[in-house]
């Protein structure tokens, strides 16, 4: 037990500071402007969670992510405008019809490879898009669905402040995250793993490759599903666009800037990306020159994300201690003299002791 705890005390840090930082955060925010900032920046995370388990886990690259995360937020709208369901029936079912799309969707799409598979994800995105557009007697066109009710009460809970609905999306945040490192760290996590490294040896050991990629799709369309509905009910107000193309770059570009294929990279990426967001509101029309130039630079100098290099420097910072406390970099009054790392006399000193 303690072994165990002692080779994960990085992820118990990581999991203890988010869920302090994440309680305290609305008590110790100076104004309600950030505290709307976070509650977005987490319902995107959770999106791009699901991204990451399609981009970082099983190796493809998906474009449809805006347009499933549109789905579970209008079907959310819709059932709980025109049904007039229960938000915590409106929530599951909105994910589940997304679900059942995506693998409708994955049927098709993963019987193409590479960029055509790239192509067709970012077809199916814009064909979501554009239904929701122009069923203008659905889902009310260019106009949007105005007035989606909050999350109903739980007993005595409400979430009518704006502080009790980022604690609601907060919960979700920490189940989406436990669910994610539980599958990273499963045989079906190794399983996706092996799919991205090569399709052909996984089909070779035995793995149903077909059946691996469908189940990461549905479980990442799910969880977008998830955070669109969650969407809908926080903003309360819902437009085409929340379902373009762009919304997938930019959920893409956020979890390359926080790290593919890691637990935290998503929630890292998302916050940093938001936090330069608003910073740049003084150049909101040039903002995707903006990410298209950090997506270029992190491709080319960070491929691994934040959280990814912060990984590799962990590496290396245990690996000059561990070497250190070995006695494989001399340290201290006899750092200088001419034996070598190991302690093994340098060529031309003698290895006979004098008396």
């Amino acid at each position: 037990m303690l072994s165990f705890l002692k080779e994960h005390k990085f992820k118990f840090i990581g999991y203890g500071l988010l869920l302090i930082i994440g309680i305290i955060f609305p008590i110790v925010s100076p104004n309600r402007y950030y505290l709307t900032v976070a509650t977005l920046g987490f319902i995107y995370a959770i999106a791009v969670y699901g991204l990451n388990l399609i981009v970082g886990y099983l190796g493809q690259l998906s474009l449809a992510q805006a347009g499933f995360f549109g789905l579970g937020a209008y079907t959310s709208g819709l059932l709980m405008l025109k049904l007039d369901l229960n938000f915590w029936l409106a929530l599951p079912l909105a994910a589940i019809i997304t679900t059942i799309l995506a693998v409708l969707v994955g049927l098709i799409s993963f019987r193409t490879k590479g960029h055509y598979f790239v192509i067709l994800t970012l077809c199916i995105g814009v064909i979501i898009n554009l239904v929701i557009e122009k069923w203008d007697s659905l889902t009310g066109g260019v106009r949007g669905l105005i007035g989606i009710p909050l999350p109903n009460p739980i007993g005595p809970l409400e979430f009518k402040t704006l502080e009790s609905q980022y604690y609601l999306v907060f919960v979700f945040l920490l189940i989406t995250i436990y669910v994610m490192n539980r599958i990273s760290s499963s045989l079906l996590g190794r399983t996706f793993r092996s799919i991205r490294n090569s399709e052909d040896l996984a089909s070779t050991l035995g793995i149903n490759v077909m059946y691996n990629k469908l189940l990461g799709f549905a479980i990442a369309a799910f969880f977008t599903g998830i955070a669109g509905a969650l969407y809908a009910s926080y903003i309360r107000f819902l437009g085409p666009e929340i379902s373009t193309h762009h919304l997938t770059f930019e959920f893409l570009l956020f979890l390359l800037i926080g790290g593919q294929a890691t637990v935290a990279g998503p929630l890292v990426g998302t916050l940093i990306a938001s936090v330069i967001t608003e910073s740049l509101q003084f150049a909101q029309e040039y903002r995707m020159v903006i990410f298209g130039l950090m997506l270029i630079l992190i491709v080319r100098f960070f491929p691994g994300g934040a959280v990814g290099e912060a990984r590799k420097l962990k590496v290396k910072v245990t690996d000059f201690y561990n070497r250190r406390k070995a006695g494989n970099y001399p340290s201290g009054p006899g750092a200088g003299s001419s034996k070598g790392k190991l302690g093994v006399p340098s060529k031309g000193e003698s290895h006979v002791t004098k008396n």
